[in-house]
């Protein structure tokens, strides 16, 4: 399936979940700073796993900077 990751088109088997989609942009369950949302809904890091994407879905990943 086809799904947007940070705004890049990705292919992802059928079934991914949103850390299948956080894993692809090179992020580690363990990092800490880390957020994902799916179509702009925040997805708890204790669900990553569990939370399947759909076809089109739009996945960011962001990580937070420390700086001013």
């Amino acid at each position: 399936m086809t799904v947007l990751v940070n705004g890049r088109e990705r292919d992802l088997p059928a079934g991914a979940t949103v850390a299948d989609a956080v894993r692809l942009v090179g992020v580690e369950r363990q990092e800490v700073g880390v957020a994902a949302a799916v179509d702009g809904d925040v997805v708890p890091r204790d669900a990553w796993g569990r939370t399947p994407l759909h076809e089109g879905a739009a996945v960011e990943v962001v990580r937070a900077a420390a700086g001013g």
